[in-house]
């Protein structure tokens, strides 16, 4: 098991290394790490690239891909689910109405706040579905019931969305669109600190639940036969991933996919269920695998860059796929 987070932690750092390397201008990596540790270099410019672009860049897919994979194992195991993820609440709808309402609306909060503009309106439509489903969690005892209030909110939440963009110009509408397709280069090296802060505290929450989780495996009379407070638990679990997804929706967009696939690739891994183990390396793997996705998304060697939901759909999708032939098998 050692070696096999030994590996994990490689694959990060070496996809990590590229990421700064790889790009529109490929530098060297003994370039990348001369700048790194503050030594002359080649070229200035190269400076310049890795310190304002690249770095906030895989700092933030660093984070963003451990954030979805926790999230979405969380998820899995509350709801008892394997195609549950970190949005199944409906958090990134309401997050993308927050967005929704500023760039296709007055547009005032982008005047007041600037750059933070999306990232305060994705945070507030994001607490505003999470206030309502934790205030429908203290009413409905089945997770299967607010599973599906859940995905009822989420609906509700995107039709308005539509509503707004049938009544937007189109230069607004293709602004939002471009939101929708999720990039880890939206968030700037001023917002860093804040992502980083959330993810931490989201990702804390979860590591405190490991212990839960795994009595929630066994069943609901197992969990309570141990001293499990039910409602409890099921209401940090819920605060945990809609603080790791409504962050990385607020800061990077809706980022699809890895959230799901990533905990169903680590239980096949590691062949095992227990979430101290599963919870380091969905951490590790879901890093590494949207290093590799923003990598991709860059086309190295090319000023051309694809959605960043297009390489991951590319990745989650057949690992979906493959899981419902097993199951049926």
């Amino acid at each position: 098991m050692s070696v096999l987070f030994g590996g994990l932690i490689l694959l990060w750092f070496g996809l990590f290394l590229l990421s700064l390397s790889l790009g529109s201008a490929a530098i060297p990596l003994d370039q990348v790490f001369r700048i790194i540790t503050h030594q002359d270099v080649q070229n200035s410019v190269w400076t310049q690239i890795i310190w304002q672009l690249r770095l906030p860049r895989a700092i933030a897919a660093t984070f963003a891909g451990a954030a979805l994979s926790i999230g979405g194992l969380q998820m899995q195991t509350l709801f008892n689910n394997p195609l549950a993820g970190p949005f199944v609440l409906g958090i990134n709808s309401g997050a993308s109405l927050g967005v929704a309402l500023v760039i296709l609306g007055t547009g005032f909060l982008g005047g007041v706040l600037g750059n933070f503009s999306i990232a305060v309106a994705a945070s507030t439509g994001a607490i505003a579905v999470l206030s309502l489903v934790l205030a429908i969690s203290r009413r409905v005892p089945h997770n299967a019931t607010l599973l599906i209030l859940g995905l009822m909110i989420g609906y509700v939440s995107n039709s308005l969305v539509t509503l707004l963009l049938h009544f937007s110009p189109s230069e607004a509408m293709r602004l939002y669109l471009s939101w929708t397709f999720g990039s880890f280069a939206q968030i700037q090296r001023e917002q860093l600190p804040i992502f980083i802060t959330l993810i931490t505290v989201g990702g804390g929450l979860a590591y405190l639940c490991a212990k839960p989780l795994n009595a929630l495996l066994l069943g609901k009379q197992y969990a309570q036969s141990v001293g499990l407070d039910l409602k409890k638990i099921r209401r940090l679990l819920i605060v945990s991933t809609a603080l790791l997804a409504g962050t990385v929706t607020a800061f990077c967009g809706p980022i699809s996919f890895i959230g799901i696939a990533v905990p169903h690739l680590c239980r096949g891994l590691l062949k095992t269920v227990n979430h101290r183990l599963l919870l380091p390396a969905v951490t590790l793997l879901g890093s590494s695998l949207a290093l590799l996705a923003d990598i991709i998304a860059q086309l190295p060697g090319s000023q051309l860059t694809l959605p960043l939901n297009t390489v991951t759909a590319l990745f989650g999708a057949p690992i979906i796929i493959i899981l419902i032939l097993r199951r049926y098998r």
